[in-house]
């Protein structure tokens, strides 16, 4: 298994779960990732000011991190952008159909027993197990 790494993957997990705590307390929301952004560019909605701000966070603070560790931000993507581009449109239709995202459901909706947060956790991780195994062993990527 390459870059298995208990100790940042358990800090980081730790760290989601604060934040969905920190906001169901201090806000009353779910932190689901795509509802926050989707949130953002509703016409109608008057609490566009938080939402900004947890988007607007997880987009500098791995740059913020980085000021201790440049590494931290060197990934290195084994497909092709044109593939890559294709998955994320996907994934992005996808929280639309199910109504949420993998935050949404698999770290808040689970938290709190969601019948339906369970359903489409199952679902979603199925899905992926599967195009993982179809891609892999088909594609050969």
């Amino acid at each position: 298994m390459e870059n298995f790494s208990p100790v940042s993957a358990s800090l980081g997990g730790a760290m989601i779960g604060l934040a969905a705590v920190w906001l169901m307390a201090s806000v009353g929301r779910i932190a689901g990732i795509s509802g926050i952004l989707g949130g953002i560019f509703e016409n109608n909605n008057n609490d566009k000011l938080w939402r900004f701000s947890f988007f607007l966070g997880l987009l500098i603070s791995p740059h913020l991190i980085a000021m201790f560790d440049p590494s931290i931000l060197s990934i290195k993507f084994t497909v092709q952008k044109p593939l890559l581009i294709t998955a994320a449109v996907l994934v992005g239709i996808g929280t639309q159909l199910g109504s949420g995202c993998t935050s949404g459901h698999g770290v808040c909706g689970n938290a709190l027993l969601s019948n339906r947060s369970i359903v489409a956790t199952l679902i979603f991780m199925t899905t992926a197990i599967i195009t993982v195994f179809v891609i892999k062993f088909t594609v050969g990527v």
